[in-house]
């Protein structure tokens, strides 16, 4: 924690390269790593009307993002639509896998992001 917000007493510091930036909608995803280091670090933000108002920070992990049933529907309150939006819910297609995490040297848990 010292060493990722710069209070490192020993003169080391971190630095966050992206080597990928992607996005889905109002969530962008960033992903860098350092080999030396052997850290893999992946960003995703959540932006609203151009501000970032969620981050989420994984180190050393493998994330798989997939998305939800059908983003493009829009909200509808009669039954045919909720019966479809249900089963849709069990098709998540993965839109979206890090790819540096296996550039660290070690094996890493994996994590699934909905959006």
């Amino acid at each position: 924690m010292r060493l990722l917000t710069g209070a490192s007493s020993n003169g080391q510091s971190f630095q966050f390269v992206p080597q990928s930036i992607t996005s889905f909608g109002p969530t962008v995803l960033v992903e860098g790593c350092d080999p030396t280091r052997s850290i893999s670090w992946i960003h995703a933000w959540t932006i609203t009307d151009g501000i970032i108002t969620q981050v989420r920070e994984y180190f050393n992990t493998s994330l798989t993002v997939t998305r939800l049933g059908n983003s493009t529907d829009s909200p509808s309150s009669s039954v045919a639509s909720e019966i479809s939006s249900a089963s849709s819910l069990h098709h998540c297609p993965s839109v979206w896998e890090s790819s540096l995490s296996n550039q660290v040297g070690k094996s890493v848990p994996g994590l699934v992001l909905a959006i």
